[in-house]
């Protein structure tokens, strides 16, 4: 077996591979590319050599690629791309087996969530009236469903007491009341402002004081109204999808590892993890974490907010 421990040079010799034996367009080659260094970062984090690779190992990133929602039309260009790169292997004897070769492609089920575009996010937001009062509330719930990959029933629960904008996260309670530490973008945090603007003035009702989103009667919002703000826009936007909060989650998560980002980062931001109470801690935490999220946010890569 030749030496497997070059990764950067493996990579280079796969990418030339593409082009001369394979003849594949520059765009397709990068998009291999990075796909599969996308699952050496990943096989590093575990500390797994790329030798010791098996089927089990890569139908174990698909599920961790799964779990936080990646698309599955995303999911399945992965695969083409590992079965590709780890035959390259085999073929030139850095492998004694392809591992990939018989890794189930995702089928495509009549439920998947769309992905929109960020394109298509931003015509949304922009659809908003400005003549409604709620507006602002309206901006800045669509910046944290999409810029925080939130859940809709984790937006209306969020509170303004673990709202952190001078660090620029937010503490979000998930099922079976655990709680994770979730980064925001430069233009969540200015959309929050706005709309804490707008929230003083409001008369709330009582037990709703620490509740960030409210209605127009100062009352929490439901989940049902949530949804229909999110459709609403899609519509006046001119956005022919199946659309719900849960899309503008999955749209995130699929933009983030699309630009880049490190999966175990996107997972620490989008699947639940018990974290410690204290400050030190959050602290601590949350600049490593925004550091790697918001490299590769859609929103700052864009500088707009819609």
């Amino acid at each position: 077996m030749r030496n497997i421990f070059d990764i950067d040079r493996l990579l280079d010799e796969y990418t030339t591979y593409l082009l001369l034996e394979k003849g594949l367009s520059d765009n397709t080659r990068e998009g291999y590319r990075r796909d599969v260094a996308r699952m050496l970062s990943w096989l590093a984090g575990e500390a797994k050599p790329l030798r010791d690779v098996t089927l089990d190992t890569l139908r174990l990133y698909l599920g961790d690629l799964h779990d936080v929602g990646i698309a599955v039309r995303s999911q399945a260009r992965i695969v083409a791309s590992l079965r590709s790169f780890f035959g390259f292997l085999s073929m030139e004897d850095y492998l004694p087996a392809n591992p990939a070769e018989l890794l189930e492609t995702p089928r495509l089920g009549l439920h998947l969530p769309e992905v929109l575009t960020l394109e298509e996010i931003d015509s949304m937001i922009a659809s908003i009236d400005y003549s409604k009062e709620e507006c602002q509330r309206d901006r800045a719930m669509m910046e944290v469903l999409y810029g925080c990959g939130l859940r809709v029933s984790e937006l209306i629960g969020l509170e303004i007491s673990r709202t952190y904008l001078d660090d620029g996260f937010l503490i979000v309670r998930g099922k079976g009341d655990k709680e994770r530490m979730v980064p925001m973008s430069e233009t969540s945090i200015e959309e929050i402002n706005g709309w804490l603007a707008d929230r003083e003035r409001m008369k709330v009702k009582p037990g709703d004081e620490n509740i960030l989103f409210l209605n127009r009667r100062g009352g929490r919002l439901t989940r049902q109204r949530a949804f229909q703000i999110v459709k609403g826009l899609a519509e006046a936007a001119g956005v022919r999808k199946t659309i719900s909060p849960h899309t503008l989650r999955h749209s995130f998560a699929t933009h983030l590892l699309e630009g880049g980002a490190n999966l175990r980062a996107i997972q620490q931001m989008l699947v639940h993890e018990s974290i410690a109470t204290t400050q030190i801690y959050i602290h601590l935490d949350a600049s490593t974490l925004r550091s790697d999220i918001l490299a590769y946010h859609p929103r700052n890569s864009k500088g707009n907010g819609g």
